[in-house]
Formats: C-alpha cells, structure tokens, sequence
C-alpha cells in the first residue's frame, strides 16, 4: 500500500474510534493532516478571541518546515497509536 493509501485510509478510520480522542490528540491530528495535505501554513493567524481557530492554526503552525511525506508518516503512526488506545 502506498503511503497516501495509507494516510487516506488511517483518515477515515481515525474517525470511527469507540472513545473520543483528547483535545491535544486531535490537535496533532489535525496539524500533521493540514501539513500533509497543504504543506507549511499559508494562513495568517486568527485573532485572541478565537481560541479554537488559533490553536488549530498553532497546531499545525508548529509544523512548519516538515515535508509532506513526514507528516503523512507520523499522522499514520499517531492515527494507529489512538486506535489501539481507544478502539474502534
């Protein structure tokens, strides 16, 4: 399987876990995904009061320089690792 079957298929799968994955999970999900998909942040960040929208922008902000291939990589590792934990 190549590498983007793979992060595809661990991208729908991370969605049907049995427990809720922690905020600081999701987090890292959703900045490794945004990176592999996107590439380095091309947005700029949101205001105070958006304390949602500014942590995902940080998220995946702390991603900056990672190829994609990389943060396909490690979305998978993380994806598997919160499987296991929470189940599916």
């Amino acid at each position: 399987m190549s590498l983007k079957a793979e992060f595809d298929q661990y991208a729908e799968d991370v969605k049907k876990v049995k427990t809720r994955p922690s905020d600081q999970e999701l987090l890292d999900l959703y900045g490794l995904y945004k990176q592999a998909m996107v590439g380095d942040i091309n947005t700029d960040k949101p205001g105070m009061l958006d304390m949602k929208g500014k942590a995902k922008w940080e998220a995946w902000d702390s991603r900056k320089g990672m190829s994609k291939d990389d943060a396909m990589t490690a979305y998978v590792a993380l994806a598997q690792e919160i499987i296991d934990k929470n189940g599916m």
